[in-house]
Order: C-alpha cells, then structure tokens, then sequence
C-alpha cells in the first residue's frame, strides 16, 4: 500500500515544483492515470509517477496547471475565451465601463489582461477612463464580501501595480453600489460564490458563461432568477458570437464539434449493427 500514502511534506512544492508535481519525490515525470469525481461532485484526477512509481491524487485546478506547464495553455480558454470576446463586443459597443478581476490564478489574469485590451484597442478604448483590469486576489469569500464595502481597500492597485486613486473610472465606482451588471466568466465553482455572496446579498444582476461540463448545473441558477442568463460551453460562445454579429473561434469551432459529434453516433450505430448481427449469426450456427 506504500505507493498509495500519502506523504506527510509534498516535496514538489518545496523544491519549488508546482503542486501538480510528485509529492513523494517532487519529480515532474508524471502522467494522469484516471479522473473521479468527490461526494460533492468535485472532479478530481489520479496521477501517476514514473521515478518513484507512485500514485497520488490532485484537484481539476491543480490538473489544470499541469495542463499548462504540459501543454503551455489552460484548456478552459478554448471555451471561455471566445464568450469573452463576444461580451467586450456586445459591452464596448454600447459604451459601457468595464472592469475585470479573476478570482483564478490560472489563465485569468492573463487572458483579462490580454483579451480587453485587444478590444479596447479596436474600439478606440481608453484604459483607466473606459476600462481597468484590477488583476488577481487569492481569497474568494474575503474578496468578494471585501468589495461590497470597498473595492479599493481589497485591490489598492490594478494589474499593472497603478494605484485606483489615479485611474479616473475607479473614482466612481467604489463597491457594488456603483455597479450596474456583473458577466461572470466561470470554469470551475467560482460562479457558486459570486451568487451566494454577491448576488445574494448585493442583489447586482449578473450572467454566467461557463463551460460545458459545468453548464448543467447552473440552469437551476437561471430558473431560479439567480442568474439573468447562461452561456454554455462553446455552443453558448457561438450563439453569443452571432448575437453580436461578430462569428469567429466559437462558430468556427463548433463545425468540428459536430463533425465529431457525428463521428460518435456514427460509431455507436455502427457498433450495435455488429453486436446484433454477431448474435444473429452465432443463433444461426447453433
């Protein structure tokens, strides 16, 4: 049972390896061996060392950030990104203020950093008077509670390390009171506690574009009132697209999403023809 304990120190994190690493030996040779999902339906993988043959098990944002340090991107992007896009779009054309936070340290920061001002440049945006990215801040229940009283005490600068008294967007907005509408970018339960606390007890109206495997749960949200509205996945992305008037990845991608969705379906029938005729065949030569 050796190779199942787990280590009293992860040793990846002390020799400065990320927490998707080996915790036994700290070594980086690792592979993913299966994926299960915790009591509470939390999606959680198994991975598997190659230098000391062991196994141990992480959560879907530390998987992530194997994903990344693998692959050099957060899969979660594919979906989320685009439905981003589409919303700066929908957001800038209108001339609304935007101001964009992560409550995830992967890939959101960098891809709120990336994506507004991409669009702000197409839409003669100014950074500081039209929008402002207040960057990433660890703490979910702190920070979002934090900023119902003041978001300048729970984000004193933004992105870029300029203090909010400089910016002059940040001079009228100083808690929720100030804000008109919240689009909440979702790939994980980060959407549970805007709603719980920010939803709830600010009463913001606010949507949620999420990905696909997360999107089923949030229909009751919508049901409910709690959400306005819910993008799933890339299919949410490519409707939003089109919205818009701006098709681009998502509609893109969803002509291979269903080619491969046929594929499936293709398989399945063709799979069962086999099971049947096996039987029938078999029946004739007894």
């Amino acid at each position: 049972l050796a190779p199942y304990c787990k280590p009293a120190t992860h040793s990846g994190a002390l020799t400065g390896n990320g927490r998707w690493s080996c915790p036994h030996c700290g070594g980086t040779n690792v592979i993913k061996s299966k994926t299960t999902l915790t009591r509470m339906g939390m999606k959680q993988h198994q991975m598997y060392c190659k230098d000391c043959i062991r196994y141990y098990t992480v959560s879907n944002l530390v998987f992530n950030q194997y994903l990344e340090a693998r692959y050099g991107e957060c899969v979660e992007e594919v979906e989320c990104e685009p439905m981003t896009i589409a919303a700066l779009h929908h957001f800038f054309r209108k001339n609304c203020k935007v101001i964009t936070l992560s409550n995830i340290p992967l890939g959101g920061p960098s891809m709120a950093e990336r994506v507004t001002r991409m669009m702000a440049e197409e839409y003669d945006k100014t950074y500081g008077v039209d929008f402002v990215n207040l960057g990433y801040k660890y703490g979910y229940v702190a920070v979002l509670s934090g900023m119902g009283q003041s978001i300048e005490d729970i984000f004193p600068t933004d992105n870029s390390g300029t203090p909010l008294s400089e910016l002059p967007l940040m001079a009228s907005v100083k808690n929720y009171k100030d804000v008109a509408f919240i689009f909440e970018v979702a790939d994980n339960a980060t959407a549970d506690y805007w709603v719980s606390i920010v939803r709830a007890q600010y009463g913001v109206p606010m949507v949620c574009g999420t990905t696909a495997v997360s999107a089923p749960k949030y229909y009751a949200f919508v049901a409910s009132g709690q959400f306005l509205g819910l993008l799933g996945g890339m299919k949410g992305a490519a409707e939003y697209e089109q919205l818009v008037n701006h098709s681009a990845t998502a509609v893109v991608g969803m002509s291979a999403q269903s080619l491969v969705h046929l594929l499936i379906i293709f398989l399945v029938v063709l799979g069962n023809l086999s099971f049947f005729m096996g039987r029938k065949y078999k029946g004739n030569s007894l």
